[in-house]
């Protein structure tokens, strides 16, 4: 990585900060689902539920933000539902990077007839209303593992991606050392792996920080309209679908998943928009 983006990124202010809030989700995805409590599954009915209504913050010893409609331990279940909804998001970016910047080089390096018929499949993609299709396929195929939702977000969110990709790609080709590789003789895919793409890592990396903060969105958007992960797993969205009917008896079960979202989102944005401007060669 070029020292000189190092050193920009560093002094970003807001990328720090962003840097900063990822590193806590981040550690309460790894080390979350130690630290709870209780099992997220696990049932307090009758030590926890007043009247048929779920007890707030510190309103009983041992349950510090209290529990759902259930009788579940509210914080255990925000504990496990980071490793679960982070778990979703980046694996997802994984495989929207990996198609998006293949498509992408792909389609920049070679030109011509595959460069059109590439970019004209991505608008096609791009055309494709994002929520209703990942509903669709949901419902089609039954499937509400993690892995099956990071597959289906990875395989409508790579287009910006790859074009993004293709863009860099056609700048880089036309570079004086990828002139003289070609003039040596150095194979296509030599030439294509160690000297195109290294002009791409940089900005891949800032729009792949950015697709984590959304891809966080579109789970919690899926599994708050119910075509999430199956209870009783506990996903950030899916606590914020399940407490919708409970915010004038008890606000607090939405509110604690809606901040976590909002402090992930807005840390791996902060983030993404240091490292596009770190590698940004006109700043």
């Amino acid at each position: 990585m070029d020292p000189r983006a190092l050193r920009k990124l560093w002094r970003h202010r807001g990328a720090m900060v962003g840097a900063a809030l990822v590193l806590f989700v981040l550690a309460l995805g790894a080390f979350g689902p130690y630290l709870a409590p209780h099992p997220p599954a696990q049932q307090f009915r009758g030590e926890l539920l007043v009247d048929g209504l779920p007890v707030g913050p510190f309103e009983v010893e041992g349950f510090p933000l209290g529990a759902d409609p259930l009788g579940r331990d509210l914080l255990s279940r925000l504990l496990h539902g980071a490793r679960l909804s982070l778990s979703i998001a980046l694996l997802a970016t994984f495989i929207a990077t990996v198609i998006g910047v293949s498509v992408g080089l792909i389609s920049g390096y070679a030109g011509g007839f595959v460069d059109g018929l590439a970019m004209r499949f991505v608008d096609l993609i791009l055309s494709l209303p994002f929520l209703l299709i990942a509903i669709v396929i949901q419902k089609s195929l039954d499937g509400a593992g993690i892995f099956f939702i990071s597959v289906l977000l990875g395989v409508l969110s790579w287009t910006g991606l790859a074009r993004i990709t293709r863009a860099k790609t056609l700048q880089a080709r036309s570079l004086e050392y990828v002139e003289a590789a070609r003039a040596l003789g150095y194979g296509e895919l030599r030439i294509l792996l160690r000297h195109v793409l290294p002009n791409i890592v940089g900005p891949a990396l800032a729009i792949g920080t950015l697709m984590v903060a959304n891809m966080i969105l579109a789970e919690s958007a899926l599994s708050f309209l119910g075509f999430g992960l199956a209870p009783p797993a506990a996903s950030w969205g899916s606590m914020l679908s399940e407490s919708q009917s409970l915010m004038e008896w008890q606000p607090t079960l939405t509110l604690f998943p809606a901040l976590l979202i909002s402090a992930t989102v807005f840390g791996f944005n902060l983030l993404g928009e240091g490292l596009r401007d770190a590698f940004d060669a006109r700043l």
